[in-house]
């Protein structure tokens, strides 16, 4: 069996962590935190305090769709480096069922990147628990020149 070839994130977990504190502080403050970052995949993690929390001791719609938001978004950038102007053009999301009141995770991954355009999936769930709370696709509209692919830039 061949080796395998790693390509490196062109932006590590450190360098859009800066990004984020510079050009989306609300982030930080959301209290979602990036836990890691590879070549097309970001995971996202967040600890529920009470204005997460809607009636019925489940975790909001809302937050659920932020962190797959940004569980993207960081994948996206892991491919392209940092260009802070790449947006959501489209994000679907489904809820499959409740999460507890504990750690969520959201992990996303690139499933095409394209020169305008990246399209990616995102998986998230309770910690410790494998089955899904919710799923989510979405595409991320790339911003004029990209960097070449391959840096371990940021």
């Amino acid at each position: 069996m061949p080796d395998e070839v790693r390509t490196l994130p062109a932006l590590t977990k450190e360098g859009f962590e800066a990004m984020l504190a510079e050009s989306m502080p609300q982030v930080t403050k959301s209290g979602m935190r990036i836990d890691a970052m590879d070549h097309g995949s970001c995971r996202v993690r967040v600890s529920p305090d009470l204005h997460m929390a809607r009636p019925g001791g489940t975790l909001s719609g809302p937050t659920m769709f932020a962190m797959a938001d940004l569980a993207l978004y960081g994948a996206v950038l892991s491919m392209i480096g940092p260009v802070p102007l790449a947006v959501t053009s489209h994000m679907t999301i489904n809820f499959l069922r409740k999460p507890a009141l504990k750690d969520l995770i959201a992990e996303a991954r690139v499933l095409r990147l394209g020169k305008k355009l990246a399209y990616g999936e995102i998986l998230l769930h309770s910690d410790g628990e494998a089955d899904p709370v919710a799923h989510a696709t979405g595409a991320y509209a790339i911003p004029g020149h990209r960097p070449a692919p391959g840096g371990a830039g940021g």
